[in-house]
């Protein structure tokens, strides 16, 4: 009788270990972009969430010349470490939207490879900083020079990125971050397929995913730029390509888009998500048409428009179907879409909780002064899971 008991007693204690495990939700990692734009950060107390602070940017070109000895950045490691709480990881971030070439120099060679790699090292010993994100965001091909330099002329990138990644670890060891911003859109995870993201995995911590200009000045109709439909479609993108959900952060903006739209074609449509816009990128040359834009809620609101914002302020809405704050002026013919403090605590249960995403990350920290109000709501989202924790 007694083999019984403790065989029942063993399997007791085995289902209610595995429950228990299931249902604690793990401490996310918070990592903030600290940027040059807005080089701006809140009391120590309201970042006692952030676990790692990623200063942008350094350009990958220094990295490239074997006589460097200086690391230009608006800051320092030491600067920014002090703004925040007792063991916040500093990172460096290399690279950025369009500072890319000194990336597809680097990954060329065995040799130039490894010349950047050792550059990073050694820029990381001298600076004092925890590790590096490497935002070479579009390798292979649709970055901000896609019409002048074709993706077949890029397409050597996608095999060679995880190579340069490859390298960086073994200079920087085990002991130090390395981490990378990655494309939200399928349209340009063009190096991120089933046979690269293990690849890639195998040297980096974690991928910021950009689940945020979601809806650029390549699109021709209407969509959310930070909504919750695109943003669970990019993270299972990068699941079923090979990363494990841990490995993944949810990206905020803390900032605004607006596109300009077409009258005639949306003035009758029952939904304005999926509304034409006008023609917002030079089909020539990629250059900006100069009907679409932007400002995060540390800047001033631009004069023409400012009336149109505060209506999108105070009549905007929320789409319970794709996920995202919104607002359609039809007298100005503008659309807007950001998010709001309510929009960003949607996404914890939605897109956190039900993909069991390892953290989450924003652009940037300084663009939410002087009010931190969207920091705020990250920060409700990361302690209710923390509350929820101790409660078990």
């Amino acid at each position: 009788m007694k083999p019984i008991l403790s065989l029942l007693l063993w399997c007791w204690l085995s289902v209610t270990t595995m429950a228990v495990t299931w249902a604690i939700k793990p401490k996310l990692r918070c990592i903030m972009y600290y940027t040059g734009q807005h080089p701006v950060a809140p009391p120590v107390q309201q970042l006692k969430h952030v676990t790692h602070v990623a200063i942008a940017f350094m350009s990958p070109g220094v990295f490239n010349d074997p006589t460097r000895v200086e690391w230009p950045m608006f800051t320092t490691v030491e600067e920014v470490r002090a703004k925040f709480p007792e063991n916040t990881k500093i990172m460096v971030a290399i690279g950025g939207w369009g500072d890319t070439i000194g990336f597809s120099v680097a990954a060329l060679t065995d040799e130039t490879r490894k010349l950047f790699a050792e550059n990073v090292a050694k820029m990381v010993r001298m600076t004092g900083a925890d590790g590096v994100d490497i935002d070479w965001e579009y390798p292979g091909g649709n970055g901000e020079d896609y019409k002048q330099v074709p993706n077949s002329a890029k397409a050597w990138e996608i095999q060679a990125y995880p190579l340069l990644l490859s390298e960086v670890r073994s200079a920087l060891g085990l002991d130090k971050i390395i981490s990378a911003a990655v494309p939200g859109l399928k349209r340009d995870m063009l190096a991120f397929t089933r046979q690269t993201v293990p690849l890639i995995m195998r040297h980096l911590d974690f991928l910021n995913v950009m689940t945020y200009d979601l809806m650029n000045r390549r699109d021709s109709v209407t969509k959310h730029h930070t909504g919750v439909q695109l943003s669970l479609e990019a993270v299972e993108a990068y699941v079923a390509a090979g990363a494990a959900p841990q490995e993944l952060n949810l990206g905020f903006a803390f900032y605004t888009k607006m596109f300009r739209t077409e009258h005639d074609a949306c003035v009758n449509l029952a939904d304005p998500v999926g509304c034409p816009t006008r023609l917002l990128e030079d089909p020539v040359t990629g250059a900006d048409m100069g009907q679409a834009g932007g400002f995060s809620w540390h800047d001033p609101v631009p004069k023409n428009l400012a009336e149109s914002f505060t209506k999108a302020l105070d009549q905007g809405t929320y789409d319970d179907q794709q996920g995202g704050y919104y607002y359609w002026d039809a007298e100005e013919d503008i659309w807007w879409t950001f998010d709001t403090a309510d929009a960003i605590k949607r996404k914890f249960p939605l897109i956190v909780d039900k993909k069991r995403l390892g953290g989450v990350f924003a652009w940037g920290l300084g663009e939410d002064a002087p009010v931190f109000e969207h920091l705020a709501a990250l920060n409700k989202g990361l302690e209710e899971r923390s509350k929820s924790k101790d409660e078990l």
